[in-house]
């Protein structure tokens, strides 16, 4: 009975000491995330071997394990570029990015955790002040939304490339221009608007002309054509024709054909 307390401390202290041993060799990765293992005792970052994967893994206690996000993400960046002709002008964009999964232990080691800062945020910095150094404000403010949009994503993509790092898309949300350029600007487009207007009414009401004076060309050929087949020889024909139709009507009395001395004269009468 006297044995029995000498020989519980120590294995409630091997029980103690194998808890803490299996709770520093055991690491637990989330949904969405790798880990990278770094071996203390040996070449440090390991960069051979896959990530350890979503779940419960063993390790030794010696190890440490680094946990990267591998889901899409978002950045959101507010900057002050110039435009081609020099003036300032502030891009409000976002970012959908993340690390290469197969790569992400080669991030660690190359770029670090703060990859962001360090590799993302200056990738787009510098495409934005590219591109839109290509651009008046007033292309900006109007026609080319989407094609600095575009220009951005491939230009930040290049520089991500190898960089361990997948870029999905580049959002411009904003672009805000000084005030008194976006005044002119706006009246500028009113102004080319109105012009717009003013000429399509005046091509509407030129065409319209144009088909009046088409119609009317065409009804005067008519009639010129029509007054030159009709000779007098035809119109004597018609008039007999005429003059007989009237002679069967059974209120006709007396009918005369003939005009002056170019024709017979003709009577007819009924019964």
């Amino acid at each position: 009975m006297e044995k029995l307390p000498k020989l519980t401390i120590p294995v409630i202290v091997g029980i103690i000491l194998l808890i803490i041993v299996v709770a520093k060799s055991s690491v637990t990765i989330g949904s969405g995330h790798a880990g990278v293992l770094y071996q203390t005792f040996g070449n440090g970052v390991v960069t051979d071997e896959p990530p350890l994967g979503e779940g419960f893994h063993i390790i030794a206690p010696w190890n440490k394990v680094f946990v990267y996000e591998i889901r899409q993400q978002e950045l959101s960046e507010k900057m002050q570029v110039l435009s081609s002709n020099g003036l300032e002008i502030k891009l409000d964009a976002s970012a959908w990015y993340q690390p290469v999964p197969k790569d992400v232990a080669k991030l660690h080691q190359e770029k670090g955790e703060d990859y962001l800062q360090r590799v993302i945020q200056p990738a787009i910095r510098s495409a934005a002040r590219s591109v839109v150094g290509r651009y008046t404000p007033e292309q900006l403010y109007s026609t080319k939304r989407d094609a600095i949009q575009e220009e951005i994503f491939e230009e930040t993509k290049k520089i991500l490339d190898k960089q361990y790092v997948q870029l999905n898309e580049i959002l411009v949300r904003d672009v805000t221009l000084p005030p008194t350029i976006k005044d002119a600007i706006e009246r500028k487009l009113r102004q080319e608007q109105e012009s717009l207007e003013y000429e399509f009414r005046l091509e509407k009401a030129t065409k319209e002309a144009q088909k009046v004076r088409i119609e009317a060309q065409g009804k005067a050929d008519a009639n010129a054509i029509l007054s030159a087949s009709l000779t007098d020889k035809i119109l004597q024909d018609k008039g007999i024709d005429a003059t007989l139709e009237l002679a069967k009507s059974p209120n006709a009395k007396v009918v005369v054909v003939g005009s002056g001395d170019s024709g017979l004269p003709l009577i007819l009468g009924n019964n």
